[in-house]
This record gives structure tokens, C-alpha cells and sequence, in this order.
């Protein structure tokens, strides 16, 4: 009963999605399954049961993102508990989340994305093609997330405004302007989308159904695939290159905050730090003392 109050609760009141919910489901799970206790026994879980179990995962070598992890899953979960009053004390709130190894994220560069764009038939002139490459410019062009993309829907396209009204996280409102390029790409792409299907969402298969991850993951790896040799093609890698490309040429850091929904300016720094790489290879490499 008390797990799944703290479902509702996560469904609800966090607006957390459903791939979410159930990370944190898992991590709390794995947590009593380790200390053998049942949910009755809450109030005798104490700081040193997550301790051990922190010592347990690392002998197990979890990863510290991952650990972190499942460290704030578990202090959602005893908060929720305290402000339901099954406990007085949050044993997890003393604990200290481990220091991660910083990761750059991975970019493609302005050459190889320009060499897709402007490469001869890279793109069909059919449905298909003209809908792979709004994806993959709308990924570029406007920074959004894997899921944002699959949730637009007709009405969020303002052609007046010339921008996309995109829901983020929290269900989050953000508004992204579109360049001429993909205004002409995506008028294009509505006329031949509009007979196959009366689906409220913008970008759907073949046979007419909404996009799901899969297909869209399917398709950026596959015309990344062509010009960039990176280990990493996802659609992530499309966002990391339209902050980083902006923030070389010069971007105001709070305006790439803004166009990519982050909540903090910290997340957004990690891009300053992708461009400082950049500074310091290229005096190596350019500098006769470097």
C-alpha cells in the first residue's frame, strides 16, 4: 500500500514520467530486498542500512551516477514517508551522494552535420525522407528532447509566430523560434503528411501511427551513421551540437538555458566546458609552444 501511495504520489504530484516512476520503483525495491525488511518495518531503517548498501553497490561496481541515483531515489521516497508521518527522521539525509567522473558530452561536429544537410540525395523527396530530415533539423536547429519531439502536435506549430510551442519537463512551456529553413521544411513536410493521417501528433510512421523512440532513434543513428564515425548517434548527441554550436559563436549562456528548458544555469554550463576542450586543443595544436 505504501509504495503504491508513493507511485501516486511521483505520478501526480511530481509529474514524473512513466519511465521514471519506475526507476525509482526499482530503487527502492532493491534497497529493502537488500536489508530484508517489508514496508511495515519502516521505522526501523536507519542511516547505517543505506550505508551498507551504498558499501554493497560499490563492491558490485555501480557505477557513482548510478548510485547517486538510486540515493535520491531513496530520499524522494523516505521524504514522501515523512510527510505522510510513517517516519520521523529521513535516514537517507546524511548521506553524501559520491563524487562523479565529469563527462563531456559527445558532439558532431558543424563540418559533418553541414556535409549531411547540403550532400546530394542524402534525403528523398518522398514522405519519408522530407520527414527524417525535419526530424534531424528540428533536433539540430532547435535542441529538443527525444520526447518533445515525439509529443508535438499540429497545434503547437504557430506559423504566424514562426516558432513551436514545446511541453518539457514538469510539463513545462517553452517557446522555440524556427528559422526559414525549417519553416519551408516543415510546410513542405505538412502537405504531404496531412492525407496520411489524422493523428493530433506532428511526426508519425509510415502506416500513420504517433513516432515512438525506437523509430526516431533508428532513424538519427542512421543518417549520422553517414557522416560522423562518433561511437554515440542518438538524438542527445543532435542537442549537445545545437548548444555547443551556438555557444562557439558566440550565444548568450542564458538564452541556450532557455531554448533547451533547463531549469538551472548548471546544466547548461556543461556546454562551456565542451568549448574550452575545444580552445585548449586547438592552441596544441596551432601554437608553435602548445
Amino acid at each position: 500500500m505504501l509504495l503504491k501511495d508513493f507511485e501516486k504520489y511521483l505520478k501526480n504530484e511530481r509529474n514524473y514520467s512513466a519511465h521514471t516512476v519506475q526507476a525509482y520503483l526499482h530503487d527502492v525495491n532493491q534497497f529493502f530486498i537488500y536489508i530484508k525488511f517489508d514496508y511495515t518495518q519502516i521505522d526501523l531503517i536507519e542511516v547505517n542500512h543505506v550505508r551498507f548498501w551504498v558499501v554493497q553497490l560499490k563492491e558490485e561496481k555501480c557505477a557513482p551516477k548510478t548510485i547517486n541515483r538510486k540515493l535520491s531515489s531513496l530520499k524522494t521516497f523516505f521524504s514522501f514517508c515523512q510527510r505522510e508521518s510513517r517516519i520521523t527522521l529521513n535516514p537517507v539525509s546524511k548521506i553524501k551522494s559520491l563524487k562523479e567522473e565529469k563527462r563531456l558530452p559527445n558532439v558532431v561536429s558543424e563540418n559533418a552535420l553541414e556535409n549531411l544537410f547540403q550532400g546530394d540525395n542524402v534525403f528523398s523527396n518522398d514522405f519519408k525522407g522530407v520527414r527524417d530530415r525535419l526530424i534531424i533539423e528540428l533536433f539540430y536547429q532547435t535542441g529538443v528532447r527525444l520526447k518533445e519531439l515525439i509529443d508535438i502536435k499540429f497545434s503547437d506549430y504557430e506559423s504566424s509566430g514562426k516558432r513551436l510551442k514545446i511541453l518539457g519537463k514538469r510539463n513545462k512551456e517553452r517557446f522555440i523560434p524556427l528559422s526559414e529553413s525549417v519553416i519551408v521544411l516543415l510546410e513542405d513536410y505538412i502537405q504531404q503528411r496531412v492525407p496520411r493521417s489524422s493523428s493530433p501528433f506532428l511526426f508519425i510512421t509510415s502506416s500513420g501511427q504517433k513516432s515512438y523512440s525506437k523509430m526516431i532513434y533508428r532513424i538519427v543513428d542512421y543518417y549520422l551513421s553517414l557522416v560522423s564515425s562518433a561511437k554515440k548517434t542518438s538524438p542527445h548527441v543532435l542537442r549537445h551540437a545545437f548548444a555547443t554550436h551556438l555557444l562557439n559563436r558566440g550565444a548568450d549562456l542564458n538564452a541556450i538555458k532557455e531554448l533547451l528548458g533547463h531549469a538551472s544555469l548548471l546544466s547548461t554550463q556543461v556546454y562551456t566546458h565542451v568549448s574550452s576542450e575545444k580552445i585548449k586543443k586547438a592552441y596544441k595544436r596551432s601554437h608553435p609552444r602548445g
